[in-house]
């Protein structure tokens, strides 16, 4: 093979990857317009307020939530917000996606990994609601579990066993997952969910939506609160307070 033909083809081959770059580029940047359309006609549906740009403030703001303190360089985006209303009760609703990033060094090379996931997080109206965390249980569950490090059982062998619930308050976690609920739970638990100061948080803190699962989120949350017991509903009220 002549230079010629060598210098012709390492050409070639450049302007190939070059053209397949620019092309993935546009292709991804297509993508995103999308789906930037598809999540503003969702928020403008619902009455929320769509934001695009970056929110770095988010991370300071939802402190209390593990998946918002990873990391660094943290910022929400594509953030939905507004009014929703469970039955007689008004919540807040804020929506979106949130990104950081892990920078790993070797010694003798540093690299950066980016994550993004998405969220939707629930002002309720209890501002002393105790808290509570309901994930799926894993091996290092058991492993804690067989040092005496255990979660709280319910009399569901099943339900006890698919998933890890904490709560300092033991007995608003009885209350609260009822039989019915636990049904609820097993059909599909879509992330991990968490009550704490007041506001309620679903996600699993690694996977981005698409636009079709943001509707279907704000539905669970909905069936999630509208299978809460009368009962601690009513005790919520009367010892807590709630805006009419």
């Amino acid at each position: 093979m002549n230079d010629a033909l060598t210098t012709f083809l390492i050409a070639a081959g450049v302007a190939i990857a070059l053209f397949l770059i620019i092309f993935g580029a546009i292709l991804a940047h297509q993508a995103n317009q999308r789906r930037l359309a598809a999540l503003r006609a969702f928020a403008e549906a619902q009455g929320w307020t769509f934001d695009p740009r970056r929110d770095r403030s988010h991370d300071d703001r939802f402190r209390h939530f593990e998946p918002f303190q990873r990391g660094s360089n943290r910022f929400a985006y594509n953030t939905m917000s507004g009014p929703l209303r469970i039955d007689d009760r008004a919540f807040g609703a804020q929506m979106g996606d949130f990104h950081y990033q892990i920078t790993r060094s070797t010694g003798k090379s540093t690299s950066t990994t980016h994550y993004r996931f998405s969220y939707l997080i629930l002002r309720t109206p209890f501002a002393r609601l105790p808290d509570l965390r309901v994930r799926r249980e894993h091996v290092l569950d058991k492993l804690a579990g067989a040092m005496g490090f255990d979660d709280i059982d319910f009399e569901s062998a099943e339900f006890s066993r698919k998933f890890h619930v904490q709560s300092r308050d033991k007995r608003f976690a009885y209350d609260l997952i009822t039989a019915d609920m636990m049904e609820y739970l097993l059909a599909g638990l879509p992330g991990a969910l968490e009550l704490e100061r007041g506001d309620f948080i679903i996600t699993d803190g690694a996977t981005r939506w698409s636009p079709e699962q943001y509707p279907v989120m704000v539905a669970w949350a909905v069936g999630f609160f509208r299978r809460w017991p009368r009962h601690t509903l009513h005790a919520l009220d009367e010892s807590h307070g709630r805006p009419t």
